[in-house]
């Protein structure tokens, strides 16, 4: 399958971006949103998402196939770890959930289509209504593709143009979705760009950050700083910046047969994207007093992994950073064999993964790529006061309770101000309605009109 040059990301390596494109583009953008999107119902916007989600589902899809085919070279993770990762995505895009979402953030349902009134509302004789901006541009991350499709989908939903800006090399996956929109309903398609660049290029930011009306963007702390500065004081911007999370496992669920499946639980969230998500976990808390101990259960979780290898390969690394890894390796070889409170436990040959366990609860950033800490502590106190260098910068706690439990270790976390606690399992497979960072994904894209009766 061959694709058309419908996007400038499209154009082949040697066609040069010029700032006269970009401006071009963008105005193109603006004035197809006047004529093809803005008088589209939502309900009918939700149809075609959803429908384009059921064909990605299908394993004879031809974008799917192409994703898979051509996703391994373009992003570094196995054709598994790839179809695993699209899977989980696109059956969250189902036409109940994206109505959940818009009642949630909205009110409800058809608040993007006009004034509507809520029972709440009524009682004030007042109607609202909520609207997207005209053109938002996506700065995407490119570590992994999730959050730059659902951008996309968000964008729709709210019947913006939208101009996406991919890091140099990662718009493969962004570039299969538009086309694929594309097929479905050509017009809308029309309303969306894909681009791909070198981040800091100022010849091209100047005419693309002039023309937009609301900006995201995800990278690290200082990236965002940086695009924060170059922006119009008009600009809207909304910034996704370094998060990390990590799971909690409690000493009443570890033992028995259910220890294996927590085991298997805890490889779906390290291997899900490679742990390169802010939703992937960077080590373990283990309860003590458990059957099972924090230092089997890391025995056990590398055993898993070593079979997950198989079956679900990790993919290749640039040589740095595999590079950082073995360098990681030898440190905690080193110190196991002089302390008995680190073990380490490593895949031959390769780096394709690693399990690091301490005594020493101290929360470690991992170098990612499927190298995790497993570390003991005796409570949840001591967990957080161990964490407390990233306190404010957690994401999600993937967590393994009982029901007696479960929700006041939940309670605990949301006061010390941890943004998504889900079961183990699920940390990189957030639920449509995940406010990321705490926030509303369609509430924060949308500016209110009130209308007082």
């Amino acid at each position: 399958m061959n694709l058309p040059d419908y996007f400038l990301a499209d154009l082949p390596p040697e066609a040069a971006l010029t700032p006269l494109m970009v401006r071009e583009a963008c105005q193109t953008l603006k004035r197809n949103r006047e004529h093809y999107l803005c008088g589209r119902s939502t309900q009918h916007l939700v149809k075609v998402v959803s429908e384009t989600a059921e064909n990605w589902l299908q394993p004879e899809n031809p974008f799917r196939q192409l994703a898979l085919e051509r996703g391994p070279a373009a992003s570094g993770f196995s054709r598994a770890t790839l179809a695993r990762g699209l899977t989980a995505f696109f059956q969250q895009l189902t036409r109940d959930n994206l109505q959940t979402l818009l009642v949630q953030d909205l009110g409800d349902a058809h608040r993007l289509d006009g004034l509507t009134v809520t029972g709440a509302e009524a009682t004030l004789q007042r109607a609202s209504m909520a609207c997207g901006p005209e053109l938002l541009v996506h700065i995407a991350a490119g570590n992994i593709p999730s959050p730059t499709l659902l951008s996309i989908v968000l964008g729709l939903l709210v019947r913006s143009a939208q101009f996406v800006k991919c890091a140099s090399g990662t718009s493969l996956l962004p570039r299969l979705f538009a086309h694929s929109l594309h097929e479905a309903e050509p017009k809308l398609a029309a309303c969306l760009e894909i681009a791909e660049w070198r981040g800091g290029d100022p010849s091209l930011e100047e005419p693309l950050f002039s023309e937009a009306d609301c900006v995201t963007a995800t990278g690290t702390d200082e990236a965002l700083c940086a695009i924060r500065r170059k922006l119009p004081p008009r600009v809207r911007f909304l910034g996704y910046g370094h998060r990390v999370s990590f799971g909690y496992i409690a000493r009443e669920v570890l033992s028995g047969v259910g220890v294996s499946k927590l085991v298997s639980r805890a490889a779906d969230d390290l291997v899900a994207w490679n742990q390169l998500g802010c939703l992937s976990p960077h080590l373990f808390y283990v309860e003590s007093g458990g059957v099972v101990s924090g230092e089997q259960f890391a025995e056990m979780l590398a055993v898993e992994l070593a079979q997950r290898e198989t079956t679900e390969p990790r993919g290749d690394l640039p040589l740095s950073e595999a590079a950082i890894i073995s360098s990681k390796r030898e440190f905690y070889r080193l110190r196991a064999a002089a302390s008995p409170g680190t073990r380490l436990w490593c895949s031959e040959g390769s780096t394709a993964w690693t399990v690091v366990y301490e005594e020493d609860a101290r929360f470690q950033l991992s170098c990612l790529n499927r190298f995790l800490y497993v570390k003991c502590v005796a409570d949840v106190t001591e967990a957080l006061h161990s964490a407390d260098s990233v306190c404010g910068q957690v994401s999600t706690v993937g967590l393994a309770a009982d029901e007696e439990r479960a929700k006041e270790l939940a309670t605990r976390l949301a006061r010390w101000g941890v943004t998504r606690v889900c079961p183990l399992g699920r940390m990189q497979d957030p639920p449509l309605t995940w406010r990321h960072d705490g926030r509303p994904a369609l509430g924060d894209l949308v500016r209110w009109t009130n209308w007082e009766q």
